[in-house]
């Protein structure tokens, strides 16, 4: 379980995150939605101290941290216990798909060699490129690059895995193959928050929908209650600009 509670960030004058409060059970799936600026990366940073909140606390699997007060071990515990899929991908373009995934495992975590490959090929083979082991980040599409950046995230079996934006950063025709590996993720109970504009996929996944404006949590519950019964006009206004049919697929 992961729950931040009264989460505060700023930049210089500009307050980004305003007191936020989330909650992530085991084995679920919750997506943040809400227009560009209204914090939902910052989110995602702070919780694996990419930034540092200014306020705020953060528990997760029985450690419970200060944000402002959190010391060198916290901080990598909880990176331990989480894993990010970037926008970009951010994939270590002078190595191959396999070693992206087993770099951290080896360096980061000292699992021996020889089990850290095996679990590269195993992760590899999960988000379909068994066949791609020797390929470097320029061989490889954006979509087969962010597969490359998913396995990456599990091959470490963290408690959950944040995503911002995986799909954002792709062209049209290759959006779906990365959803349907973060759906097949979201079937075997993977922990999940995710940061994404992609609708039809929130709706069909999460089991609870966060919408965020201005650097707080507006809203929040099942994606069938948000999607249809939006009890906010913030809410309803934002979802307007996109049409979710019912016999919609991905």
């Amino acid at each position: 379980m992961l729950e931040v509670k009264n989460v505060h960030k700023a930049f210089g004058k500009t307050e980004v995150l305003r007191g936020v409060d989330i909650r992530v059970e085991k084995k679920s799936v919750v997506v943040l939605l809400g227009p560009s600026g209204s914090g939902k990366t910052t989110l995602l940073r702070c919780i694996n101290f990419l930034e540092r909140a200014d306020e705020g606390d953060i528990r997760i699997d029985g450690l419970d941290v200060p944000f402002r007060h959190a010391g060198k071990k916290d901080i990598l515990t909880i990176r331990r216990k989480t894993a990010m899929v970037f926008q970009n991908y951010c994939l270590f373009k002078n190595k191959t798909a396999l070693e992206n995934v087993t770099e951290g495992l080896i360096i980061a975590r000292k699992v021996p060699r020889n089990e850290a490959l095996a679990i590269g090929r195993e992760t590899l083979d999960k988000v379909g490129l068994g066949s791609k082991y020797d390929a470097y980040p320029n061989q490889l599409s954006g979509g087969q690059q962010q597969r490359v950046g998913i396995a990456r995230a599990i091959a470490v079996k963290p408690d959950v895995i944040l995503f911002d934006e995986p799909t954002s950063a792709l062209d049209p025709e290759l959006i779906g193959e990365v959803l349907e590996v973060m759906k097949k993720l979201a079937k075997e109970g993977i922990t999940m928050l995710i940061v994404t504009h992609e609708m039809n996929f929130a709706r069909d996944v999460a089991n609870k929908v966060v919408f965020m404006d201005q650097g707080q949590v507006v809203e929040e519950g099942p994606p069938e209650e948000i999607f249809r019964q939006a009890k906010e006009q913030r809410t309803r206004r934002f979802l307007q600009r996109f049409i979710v049919s019912d016999d919609y697929s991905i």
